[in-house]
């Protein structure tokens, strides 16, 4: 197999750019090379540019700042002759077949042999890209499409051709889902690929029909979001993101390339509202605003408005009301068959959606799994096309014969796809394994790549028998001598019943396995403490009862830190909190890149309990102790009292959440068994950490940082309860009234957490965050 040292990448827009970066995420070098303006006195500026802009953009492009660095800039006439030291050479330039066609002859002449060459095209056909190409260069030649923003979105589409060397797509798809994290689905050469595809038709669709209907933008966007199983966007949403003067030229190039006999033909028109949108200026987020916008007033206010679809005016805001988005509760049909405009709207938008999805097996790809995986990783969907048909079923009737005969009674064709299913799901399970429906009416398994691990296979295998389990969390046997801990809680959030469990796992564990992993297969590995249970027993005045629960998680966490085994966490999405305290008391932490850490106690009036701050004192004294403690305290009291969260696991590394003993893990997917690979290599020679102490200096440093609390109250930067927090937690890291020659135990520490913690939550200040952060989940500054 090719192996990829180094990456090129022609053309420094947005995507091209973008692109870069992640591959500069990596770790993976990039030389990034654009034309050269006519009378630029700078030759390298388009490219300059582009990262100049990378460096600010937000949602950030980069992992890291220092990640730039990998990233070189240079244009396509000083430097094509740097391609011969590139493994692959990506086009991001115009999308005109002559532009790309005289870029790949350029191409061609300087890189070295057995180099790849793709595409990043989202419209144009290989076969039209390679025309008039070389023979090697077609062997070399494959598209690979990215997503808008590239580190986020998790598609890459692949599509080869029978010219290509078996060896490229494997490089490719290698590279791309273990370096680039990405869910690599291969698709056929047709037009829009899989995902834009149906995704384009579902928002034409769901524009369409929400003037038809003359339902609301909001109303529109709260049925076609999480109560279809869609990003909360919705449809409207995503087109201010996407850019909604992009759809006109998206359709047009669809409507050329595709067969009159495709159903975009018919259902495609360029609605008048749209024209006067973008010869306005209203273009989405990137111009005045779109369906929504933010509209600032003559005092200064902004005033979120959307756009009435039948006047083109604008107007306040309405949160939609609908009762078919409460009835979604009981499943997907309740939704699509609610009497109400909600109801009417999904039922239309999905039902004729699904239909074209179904329709384009096998045209777009042989198997309907990849199908979803591509709506899933590509446009958020947490459920693909035939997943959601499925979802359509009940306990009478399956998902598959109650689409069909909705179909037919409309007079609309029933795809192959669904006649193959005969009345059966499209996803089913047969002896302990995922299968799915192929258009020859048989099931086959679900195939995972070679090093990935679900923890639904796991659980499928094992008949869903855990060793132990309670409300709240669960110990998996995963096989070779490991156990896997599971929170199943609400959110992911620890309570005292996790705690328990964690603690008999760890008995459990000692007496049978070699090591622990702790994660899942949820979208965060824990947003912290159970806060409603914190507010109910505060409201209780039980007071000894939260004494209690802060000790139990203390005595549980240091009890893991010092096992006879390696613990491995392995996070991922959201780690606040209590989550972020336990992940640190582990022996390493496997981590995903779009992992975002910290300790955020102080938005709800407290401290970390369960050990955050000690680790974080700790941490940051020996690592930043070359001047004495206080340059570590400070850090530790800047990470804790503002909340600070990690962006990703690269900046984890510099808030001292995660140690350079730490991995990182660019596929998600491929978490748990990296986590599991780390626990059994720990397991061969594992012997538990010595019990640490520090040296802190006590009442003068205390006073130090009340000082700099002072400054940020009278400058406005703190309220009054952000500066009885801080004191508070200034207490615990400078250590108390110590001496600073005093050696300091952990558990020195772990008891100033629990008696600040017991002050602070009986505070009525913290009590009001507590209650306003359940409620608005939203932080109160008071």
């Amino acid at each position: 197999m090719t192996e990829i040292k180094k990456v090129a990448v022609l053309g420094s827009g947005v995507m091209g750019s973008g692109i870069a970066a992640h591959i500069a995420n990596a770790g993976v070098p990039v030389l990034l090379l654009d034309i050269v303006p006519e009378g630029a006195t700078d030759r390298n500026q388009l490219a300059n540019g582009a990262l100049e802009k990378l460096a600010k953009v937000k949602p950030a492009a980069l992992s890291h700042p220092k990640k730039i660095k990998l990233i070189t800039a240079g244009n396509l006439e000083d430097d094509l002759d740097k391609l011969a030291e590139v493994d692959w050479i990506i086009e991001a330039v115009l999308e005109r077949p002559d532009v790309k066609h005289a870029v790949y002859q350029k191409v061609d002449a300087v890189r070295k042999p057995g180099s790849i060459v793709s595409s990043n095209t989202s419209t144009l056909p290989l076969k039209a890209l390679v025309h008039g190409q070389s023979e090697q260069f077609r062997k070399d030649f494959l598209i690979t499409h990215f997503f808008n923003p590239p580190r986020y979105m998790r598609l890459l589409e692949v599509v080869g051709s029978a010219d290509v060397r078996p060896a490229v797509m494997q490089a490719i798809t290698h590279f791309g889902d273990v370096k680039l994290g990405k869910g690599v689905v291969q698709c056929k050469d047709t037009p829009g690929f899989i995902a834009n595809r149906i995704g384009i038709y579902w928002m034409m669709v769901g524009l369409l029909e929400a003037i038809k209907l003359g339902i609301s933008v909001e109303e529109a966007d709260a049925v076609m979001g999480r109560p279809a199983g869609i990003p909360k966007t919705g449809v409207f949403g995503l087109f201010d993101l996407v850019g909604i003067d992009l759809m006109p030229h998206i359709g047009k190039a669809m409507l050329q390339l595709l067969p009159p006999t495709d159903s975009f033909h018919g259902m495609y028109q360029e609605p008048d509202l749209i024209k006067k949108m973008i010869s306005e200026g209203y273009t989405g987020r990137k111009g005045k605003g779109g369906f929504y916008r933010l509209n600032k007033s003559e005092d200064g206010k902004k005033t979120k408005e959307a756009i009435d679809l039948k006047t083109g005016d604008y107007r306040k805001e309405k949160k939609a009301a609908l009762a078919s988005v409460d009835a979604a509760k009981a499943g997907l049909r309740a939704l699509v068959m609610h009497e109400d405009i909600g109801g009417k709207y999904a039922h239309a938008v999905l039902l004729e959606t699904l239909r074209y999805a179904a329709s384009l097996v096998p045209e777009i790809s042989d198997d309907l799994y990849s199908i979803d995986q591509a709506m899933k990783t590509g446009f958020n969907w947490k459920y693909g096309p035939f997943e959601l048909i499925d979802r359509l079923g009940n306990k009478k009737e399956s998902g598959t014969a109650w689409f069909a005969a909705q179909l037919a009674a409309a007079g609309k064709e029933v795809p192959a796809i669904l006649k193959a299913a005969n009345g059966r799901p499209f996803y089913d399970t047969q002896n302990g394994k995922f299968v799915y429906l192929t258009l020859q009416g048989e099931y086959t398994p679900i195939k995972r790549a070679e090093g990935v691990f679900l923890l639904a296979d796991v659980k499928l295998a094992a008949g869903n028998k855990p060793i132990i389990k309670n409300g709240s969390a669960a110990l998996w046997d995963i096989g070779d001598g490991i156990a896997l801990f599971e929170f199943t809680s609400k959110a992911n959030s620890i309570d005292p019943d996790l705690l328990t469990l964690l603690a008999k796992s760890l008995e459990v564990v000692k007496a049978n396995y070699k090591g622990l992993v702790i994660g899942g297969d949820g979208d965060n590995f824990s947003v912290g403490a159970n806060l409603g249970f914190m507010l109910y027993a505060a409201n209780m005045a039980a007071w000894p009862l939260i004494s209690d629960v802060i000790k139990q998680g203390q005595q549980v966490y240091m009890a893991m830190k010092y096992a006879p085994f390696p613990t491995v966490a392995a996070v991922h999405g959201y780690v606040f909190g209590g989550g972020c305290e336990m992940m640190t008391h582990t022996s390493h932490v496997q981590a995903h890149l779009e992992t975002y850490s910290g300790l955020v106690e102080v938005g709800v009036g407290l401290i970390p309990g369960w050990g955050g701050c000690k680790e974080q004192v700790i941490r940051n004294v020996k690592g930043l102790g070359l001047g004495g403690a206080m340059p570590g305290i400070s850090k530790a009291f800047e990470n804790i009292a503002t909340a600070k969260v990690s962006e990703s696991a690269d900046l984890a590394y510099d808030n001292a959440v995660l140690r350079p003993t730490d991995s990182i893990t660019m596929n998600r997917d491929r978490l748990l068994a990296d986590a599991k690979a780390a626990a059994l290599k720990l397991a061969e020679n594992y012997t538990p950490p010595e019990p640490q102490t520090v040296h802190l200096p006590g009442l003068g440093a205390w006073a130090a940082l009340n000082m700099a609390v002072d400054n940020f109250v009278a400058n406005g930067q703190a309220t009054k309860h952000d500066a009885v927090v801080s004191r508070a937690l200034a207490t615990i890291l400078t250590g108390g009234d110590v001496d600073p020659q005093d050696e300091l135990t952990e558990q020195h520490l772990l008891d100033l957490e629990h008696d600040v913690f017991m002050k602070l939550v009986r505070h009525p200040d913290t009590l009001d965050r507590i209650e306003h952060m359940l409620l608005t989940n939203k932080p109160l500054r008071n």
